[in-house]
């Protein structure tokens, strides 16, 4: 098997409206298609984050809740590049964000820190 690339990240929301909002206005990704799925009484929204990458959102009735600490075993985060750490945090930080104090990478050099979708899923940007 060779993989070529990630195809997408599926988030599961605990407020739909609240999450689309967020990772549309705030963090700036794209509509592809929004999709209300009858059966499972479930929103599916297909994001574009980037030029290739996508974010599939979806909302189910009363999803179980999930440890997100950055330490749990399982996905630790998720990560986005940007051009400007420092920026980038004071742009969400206007937007009524919170975000940790930048740190650098001990490894790459590179500037990074963390922040949280609206069910305290752990994102980071950082710099490219």
């Amino acid at each position: 098997m060779k993989v070529s690339r990630i195809h997408h990240v599926a988030i599961i929301c605990s407020n739909y409206e609240v999450s689309k909002k967020f990772y549309t206005e705030i963090l700036g990704f794209s509509i592809i298609k929004e999709t209300f799925r009858d059966a499972r009484n479930s929103y599916k929204l297909d994001l574009r984050v980037g030029e290739n990458d996508q974010i599939e959102l979806f909302s189910f009735p009363q999803p179980p809740q999930r440890v997100s600490n950055p330490e749990a075993c399982g996905l630790r985060h998720l990560s986005f590049e940007v051009d400007n750490v420092e920026k980038s945090v004071r742009y969400l930080k206007s937007k009524g964000v919170e975000v940790e104090d930048i740190r650098i990478d001990e490894i790459t050099d590179k500037r990074f820190t963390f922040f949280k979708d609206p069910d305290d899923l752990p994102l980071e940007i950082y710099e490219n």
